[in-house]
């Protein structure tokens, strides 16, 4: 009975040792998406009043968590009978990050003086501001939820050979890691200028290292807020592009000269743009009906 104990213990300790090996190996192969999701999710997070901010980068946190226990047992439902649907399921989310980057540039070059104007003349109600506030926290949610296929199919094809049970776990430290991971950084992303006054506050000395940080903090987060916007932008257009380039073979061999960024970002922003004029066209055939 003792015996049949201790071989179990020590079943249970391989297993662990192997999924912290695996674990390790996944996170190698995500941190790129990693990184991407920080950049969009960090973009999606900023430009909310103060006291808003952090409320709302908890829903979209919940919406993330949600996300992932949603796509975890499809995906290994789907890796197991149906491997072929998770290619498609990839394709067409690298479609959805491309139309977005290349509607974020569109935006950006014809209609930005449009808006600033809006901006500057309009005064929004409350029910309004709360309307655009579920508006972008849904499509936060939406495109995380691209974002978290991929980084759990990146993960599970690092394990795919391995027994179920290791996938589910190694898969699943993966998916927790990438959400908690990414919103905690989101959140002291966009609490910059808090931090940088208590700091200020909080200094007894006109010149001091607490009150130079603080200053830093402060003056530094308006740029930073700008720079995730375009920072962003690429990340999802990397993002397709790199879905694009690896999931559908005809472009995976296409240019094989070039450098994987600059192949990956070329593919998501012609087929970004490819997908924008479709769905304009078809927004402008509905309008006429």
């Amino acid at each position: 009975m003792a015996s049949g104990f201790f071989v179990l213990l020590d079943d249970i300790a391989a297993i662990m040792d192997d999924v912290a090996v695996m674990s390790k190996i996944a996170a190698k192969k995500t941190a790129g998406i990693l990184g991407d999701d920080l950049a969009v999710n960090a973009e999606k997070a900023s430009g909310f009043v103060s006291s808003r901010e952090l409320p709302v980068l908890w829903a979209i946190g919940k919406g993330s968590l949600l996300n992932k226990l949603i796509i975890l047992p499809i995906a290994f439902l789907l890796s197991a009978f149906f491997p072929i649907a998770v290619i498609v399921v990839l394709i067409f989310g690298g479609l959805y990050l491309a139309y977005e980057g290349a509607e974020k540039i569109y935006e950006f070059l014809f209609h930005r003086k449009h808006h600033v104007t809006e901006t500057v003349v309009t005064e929004y109600t409350e029910e309004e501001i709360l309307a655009a506030e579920k508006g972008k926290i849904k499509s936060a949610i939406v495109t995380d939820f691209i974002l978290s296929v991929e980084i759990v199919i990146i993960a599970l094809g690092t394990v795919i050979e391995k027994p179920l049970l290791s996938q589910i776990i190694v898969v699943s430290i993966i998916a927790v890691v990438a959400t908690v991971g990414v919103y905690g950084i989101v959140a002291v992303i966009v609490r910059m200028d808090e931090f940088g006054y208590l700091l200020i506050k909080n200094s007894t000395k006109e010149r001091s290292i607490l009150k130079a940080i603080g200053n830093l903090l402060v003056q530094a987060l308006p740029k930073v807020i700008k720079s995730l916007s375009v920072i962003g932008t690429i990340a999802l257009l990397l993002v397709a592009g790199g879905i694009f380039a690896h999931k559908i073979d005809f472009l995976h061999h296409l240019f094989p000269e070039w450098p994987a960024i600059i192949k990956e970002f070329s593919f998501g922003i012609i087929i970004g743009f490819v997908v924008l004029g479709i769905v304009n066209l078809f927004k402008k055939l509905f309008r006429k009906k």
